[in-house]
């Protein structure tokens, strides 16, 4: 941070949301007065040119209209401007203006004024040039040592040098490797081109090769170069600077040495005539643009640097004179001579702040206003203390610091799920198979009280559930007002989400007196998505691989009238027996006892399971409700289906071992390829030519290798990815047949959701298994803690990925074991306090006093909750057609 601020002699802005880059100013006496005084030409990307004559009243005045000569609509962005002999038979300035695929020459002139308006002043178009390339940049001057003109050199975007002879286009010419245009400038001694190319590395073109090189009608190598005729494009020097260029200048204030800067990204060099380094100098801030000019000293050269934060820095070769703060960021800078001051420095930003300021030290000094003194009455202190302690206390007592019915009164989201499918589906890319997939419409209204600022909505649903939009932002709303936005939601992949429950969230700023800015707050709304969207009406199976029975306390209810949309027209008189096709392709059969209160669901994969059996229970619970019918309750008194769950855990625990171990071979190989690279380029830039020795297949085989092992690694992410999202049904399925079988409150099955839920994304760096692990271990050592010496065990403050499953296949055992026993879930302070365990009538195991005894029991606790591959009741329901009702 400087001390002195630059000294604003004029200043002003230009247009409004207007850019502009380093190209776009340029100081000269353009309109070829001769008193020496220089004129700045601004051009804008909107394709406004601007011409002035600062004449300020007094120093730090801002523009008069007098101020402006000339201002014109070019339609056309501007990317740079330039002032150059470039009209035949005539030495007069003129301005070139190149646009993206034009360059235009003008003339500006100026007419005397007999009124008080003053002089007028117009541009009349030259000649122009219409380009058949993108334009990035050009320079001037007297290439090939003409004199009296200039002639102008255009670079294209893929990288071609366009020479134009003032009114006639002569050449161009591809430079060799290029990939994208970079600072272009012109050596009048050297009669050069000098570049910085996308290598990173400062290039140097002869205009006498350029112009004797084969002609770039095309950038393929023509059969023409390849037999010999013609010159090859070759370079001068190069010099490998190892970052990417701002801009480059060449400097020459005698005739028997010039200098090249180049503005790096961190560094700035001044090079030789030959590429050689003269002298470099790194930056400790990131520059926006440079400017060399003649120094008293003999020997030395004076350079501007702007950076980034709002400093421009004056070096004399890399020694540090002077440093002064900007109001603005400048992204370009001239020093020229203005209304008879020499050494004006003129700075234009980005955003249009153009600033004509000079050096000065005046210095800004901030002085801090005095504090009144005043004795301090320790008693009232205290008392104005207890005062707000009290009120602090009362705060943290009640729901919050404002009342919960103003918090809810200030937003309303509601939403509204379709009761049908879109009329034309909105499904696109989807991976599904042959069926076709439906989609739904949501709505989603925001009712707000108050006027709100920067709300913002954002949709979630589970994947492969996709939406057709997911974030709206309304910037403002006034007060009563309602917004109602509406989005689609289809099935993208080919298997199962894991919930069909979606959340809309707001975020917004409510206005308040103390924040000009608002209060942040955060609403939001759930909405159930229906289940016809992922599943199909299909025929029912006999035989499965995996069932289980759902218990209720009340007669069993027709399957038509709980599933209206999922009766199968040909079999109407089954209403005790119904299939289900996932737009997967994987099927469950539902079946109601006709006789007792049972419910069974069967499937061949076990996570399938897990929606329509919530779907059954919430159904079934709805319909009770409806019939005034409060006390129906369902339960589960079959064996916990743990050794199918701790399948799917294993499954998805190699996933992620094998995704580590291809990604090692992946940086092995990717390491191996780099390696065979720098041997092959040690090779081909060897002066004497030296066999490959076969490192060129070996370089095209460890290619092949990596390509290999990147799509290995694409696949087995969308593998794991996939084997989450079943491993999350299947733990939806746990957690719910937990509560049935224990009759959990909603409280204790939120924890066993947080402890076995905390994760909406699985990665390698924090991945479930170690996540849930350390939530189980934490409820067996605190509220199912049995003794207290499993609450002195200390956790692991890190989480790796485990060795194996074994770990946390026993915990999550030892948790059904000890809610088996009576153990029940809670987070309060007393949690930790150890609880008498009522034994179950039938007997259990004992709960271990050591881990010894853990691993002693561990066989028997498994075998206990897991060898059960029916998940069904001692009486077994029997085989039948689906033709017959389900009898005990």
């Amino acid at each position: 941070m400087s001390l002195f601020k630059a000294r604003d002699w004029w200043s002003t802005v230009l247009g409004e949301k207007e850019e502009f880059d380093q190209g776009c100013l340029c100081l000269a006496d353009v309109d070829n007065t001769g008193n020496g005084q220089d004129k700045i030409i601004v051009g804008s990307f909107m394709g406004y040119l601007r011409i002035f004559n600062p004449h300020p009243v007094k120093t730090g005045d801002g523009a008069q209209a007098e101020d402006m000569l000339l201002e014109v609509h070019l339609r056309d962005p501007i990317l740079q401007v330039e002032v150059g002999k470039f009209v035949s038979g005539t030495e007069m300035l003129h301005l070139a203006v190149l646009h993206s695929r034009k360059l235009c020459v003008y003339s500006v002139s100026g007419t005397l004024g007999n009124v008080e308006h003053g002089n007028q002043y117009q541009i009349k178009l030259m000649y122009e040039h219409n380009l058949q390339r993108t334009a990035c940049n050009m320079t001037y001057g007297s290439f090939g040592g003409v004199k009296g003109r200039d002639l102008i050199c255009i670079q294209s975007m893929d990288g071609m040098l366009m020479v134009f002879e003032q009114e006639s286009y002569a050449f161009g010419r591809f430079l060799p490797g290029s990939l994208l245009p970079g600072p272009l400038a012109y050596s009048s001694r050297t009669d050069s081109f000098i570049t910085v190319s996308s290598c990173q590395q400062v290039e140097s073109y002869k205009y006498q090769v350029l112009a004797f090189a084969t002609d770039a009608d095309k950038r393929q190598e023509t059969e023409q170069q390849k037999l010999g005729s013609g010159k090859r494009l070759v370079v001068d020097w190069t010099l490998n600077i190892g970052e990417q260029a701002l801009d480059i200048c060449i400097v020459s204030f005698n005739q028997s040495a010039s200098s090249v800067f180049v503005l790096g990204e961190r560094n700035f060099f001044c090079l030789k005539d030959n590429g050689q380094i003269r002298f470099m100098k790194k930056l400790d801030c990131s520059p926006s643009c440079f400017l060399p000019y003649c120094s008293v000293s003999e020997g030395t050269i004076n350079t501007l640097i702007g950076n980034h934060n709002h400093m421009l820095h004056i070096y004399q070769d890399v020694t540090l004179k002077w440093a002064t703060q900007l109001p603005h960021i400048p992204v370009a800078v001239r020093v020229g001579c203005l209304h008879d001051l020499k050494g004006v420095i003129v700075t234009l930003s980005d955003d249009g702040h153009l600033q004509c300021s000079y050096l000065g030290t005046d210095p800004s000094f901030f002085q801090a206003p005095k504090v009144e003194s005043r004795e301090l009455h320790y008693e009232e202190l205290d008392i104005e203390l207890k005062e707000l302690q009290k009120i602090i206390k009362d705060v943290n007592k009640s729901q919050g610091i404002w009342p919960m019915t103003e918090r809810e009164d200030d937003l309303k989201v509601s939403a509204m799920v379709s009761p049908k499918f879109d009329s034309v589906s909105q499904a696109a890319d989807v991976e599904v198979g042959t069926d076709l997939v439906p989609s739904v419409t949501v709505k989603v209204t925001l009712q707000n009280r108050l006027a709100l600022q920067k709300a913002k909505l954002s949709v979630y649903v589970q994947p492969p559930l996709v939406l057709t939009c997911d974030q709206f932002t309304f910037e403002f709303m006034a007060p009563e007002m309602s917004r109602t936005v509406a989005f689609s939601v289809y099935l993208k992949g080919s298997y199962t989400p894991s919930e069909l429950e979606g959340n809309a969230v707001v975020s917004y700023s409510r206005p308040s007196d103390i924040n000009p800015d608002g209060i942040p707050r955060v609403i939001q709304c759930k909405f159930r998505l229906p289940l016809k969207l992922i599943c199909l009406p299909g025929q029912p199976s006999k035989t499965a691989s995996h069932k289980l029975t759902i218990d209720t306390n009340k007669s069993p209810v027709s399957l038509l009238s709980l599933f209206p949309g999922f009766a199968n027209q040909s079999e109407d008189d089954q209403v005790n027996v119904m299939g289900f096709r996932f737009l997967g392709g994987s099927r469950v059969t539902l079946l109601a006892s006709k006789t007792s209160q049972r419910y069974r669901i069967q499937s061949e994969q076990f996570e399938d399971l897990w929606l329509i059996t919530n779907e059954l229970i919430i159904r079934l619970q709805e319909y009770f409700e409806k019939q005034g019918i409060k006390d129906f309750a369902c339960s589960f008194s079959g064996s916990m289906p743990l050794q199918e769950y701790f399948e799917l855990i294993d499954h998805h625990f190699e996933l992620r071992i094998n995704g580590e171990k291809l990604e090692e071979l992946l940086s092995e190989r990717a390491v191996q390829f780099r390696a065979i690279q720098r041997r092959l380029l040690t090779r081909f830039k060897d002066k004497t030519p030296a066999p490959l020795q076969h490192l060129d297949t070996l370089l095209d085989g460890t290619y092949k290798q990596v390509i290999a092992l990147a799509d290995a690694v694409e696949e087995n992410q969308d593998s794991l990815f996939q084997s989450f999202t079943r491993l999350k049904s299947a733990t939806h399925l746990v957690i719910l047949l937990i509560g049935l079988w224990q009759k959990l409150s909603t409280d204790q099955i939120a924890i066993l959701e947080a402890a076995f839920l905390p994760l909406q994304q699985d990665t390698q760096e924090l991945g479930w298994e170690e996540t849930v692990d350390a939530a189980i271990s934490h409820l067996l050592k605190t509220c199912l803690s049995k003794s207290s010496k499993e609450q002195a065990l200390n956790l692991s403050s890190q989480l790796n990925i485990p060795k194996d499953t074994s770990r946390l296949k026993k915990h999550i055992t030892l948790l059904c074991d000890r809610l088996a026993k009576g153990g029940r879930l809670c987070l309060s302070t007393d949690a930790a306090a150890p609880q008498t365990m009522v034994m179950p009538v039938g007997g259990c195991t004992t709960i271990p006093e050591s881990d010894l005894e853990e691993r002693s029991i561990e066989q028997d606790s498994t075998e206990l909750f897991t060898n059960h591959k029916h998940l069904i009741v001692e009486t077994p329901l029997p085989e039948v057609s689906p033709l017959q009702g389900v009898s005990e």
